[in-house]
């Protein structure tokens, strides 16, 4: 079964951390470009960070320099460290996998990072 599972979110305080976690099962998520969404009620869901499979990174102005997105093929997993969190990063955040080239697309489910003091 094709599934990615998010994991880590919860309630973190301004200026604290959290890092999401998100497990591939079904494919081998090195072959990939991986990325982490963001979505609040009523907007659209917008791009966090991405790795491609060559291990480049890039990542929305928001979140640059505090944010940080990596990849462990032997778990086959992909991670976001957030830090210096704010309270408008609160959001679902979604993991994404994309095979370059194709229109195959995977979601996960989605994890709940909510910053309030």
């Amino acid at each position: 079964q094709v599934q990615l599972v998010e994991s880590g979110g919860g309630l973190a305080q301004p200026g604290g951390s959290l890092k999401l976690s998100c497990a591939a099962s079904g494919i081998d998520s090195m072959l990939y470009e991986m990325a982490w969404y963001r979505q609040v009620p009523g907007k659209q869901r917008e791009l966090v960070a991405e790795i491609g499979t060559d291990g480049d990174t890039d990542y929305s102005g928001s979140v640059k320099g505090r944010f940080a997105i990596s990849r462990d093929s032997a778990k086959n997993s992909v991670y976001l460290q957030m830090n210096s969190l704010k309270p408008e990063d609160t959001a679902a955040y979604y993991c994404n996998a994309n095979l370059r080239g194709t229109t195959l697309t995977i979601w996960g489910q989605g994890t709940q990072v909510t910053v309030s003091s």
